[in-house]
């Protein structure tokens, strides 16, 4: 399935990276921090090109929720545009998967701040070791990894 994923990136790029590099899903390219960077430069314009580009063929859009995402401008663009296009909408939580040896507090549902979208799924595969009673990354980087696709199919998509 081909899908885009929307995600706060100075954050959660490490992140994303890592469900990129599972190999389950056909996502976008993720772009590096100079690639990025370029697009930034070019303003508004380029950014929104740049999005509405990536995300035209796409069956699903995929929010990667992390501590910050739902206060991201471009994030609620792409919540709004996906849902606009028709495009199966869901959210993954992914505070829970390592950024350089860390993990995250979790984030707000970012489809809470979109006039006009519900009913969207958000799924959390975070896992809190019993023995610590903090995030274990590695289970949650297996739990997420084992239900990324079927969880990719369950999102919502507007009728109307």
């Amino acid at each position: 399935m081909a899908v885009f994923y929307s995600f706060h990136y100075d954050r959660d790029v490490n992140r994303v990276q890592l469900v990129e590099n599972m190999g389950v899903l056909d996502g976008q390219k993720i772009l590096n921090h100079q690639d990025w960077e370029s697009v930034k430069r070019g303003g508004t314009s380029a950014i929104t090109r740049w999005i509405d580009e990536q995300m035209k063929y796409k069956s699903a859009v995929i929010v990667l929720i992390g501590k910050e995402t739902s206060t991201r401008p471009w994030v609620l663009y792409e919540i709004e545009k996906a849902w606009n296009d028709k495009h199966r909408l869901l959210g993954i939580y992914i505070h829970g998967l390592s950024s350089m040896g860390e993990v995250d507090s979790k984030g707000a549902n970012p489809f809470e701040r979109v006039d006009g979208v519900y009913g969207i799924p958000v799924f959390d595969p975070t896992q809190i070791s019993w023995s610590t009673g903090r995030i274990d990354s590695k289970a949650t980087y297996n739990t997420l990894a084992m239900n990324l696709k079927s969880w990719s199919e369950q999102g919502t998509v507007r009728f109307w």
